[in-house]
């Protein structure tokens, strides 16, 4: 397993081994946000801290997500992502309408569909 910590600077690496507890991370455009994120995923879930199916990452554009998803592949392998909810609030709340879209209904009593 390669060691995912080496390329981080010491506050990076500070923020990736953080697991107890929320973490804001405030940073200029540049700075290594989307490495120090997708580096913590991959060390919370190495590390068993995490399952892939409990991490939720919300990002603002598609081009991110999918950075952030090909990243994480590279480091856990696609088998691990594709559990992983990682993608835009769009996105995310488009998945979770279409994977329960049963549970909702009109005041009327009329069911959605996909």
């Amino acid at each position: 397993m390669e060691n995912i910590l080496e390329n981080l600077n010491k506050e990076q690496k500070e923020a990736v081994e953080t697991v107890k507890g929320p973490l804001l991370i405030l940073a200029g455009a540049g700075s290594g946000k989307t490495k120090v994120l997708t580096t913590r995923i991959a060390y919370l879930i190495q590390n068993n801290y995490a399952r892939a199916r409990d991490i939720l990452a919300v990002t603002f554009t598609n081009k991110a997500a999918r950075e952030m998803k090909e990243r994480l592949g590279s480091i856990l392998g696609e088998n691990t992502v594709k559990y992983m909810w990682v993608g835009t609030f769009h996105g995310i709340c488009g998945r979770i309408l279409r994977e329960n879209i049963e549970n909702y209904s009109f005041q009327s009593g009329k069911k959605l569909d996909r």
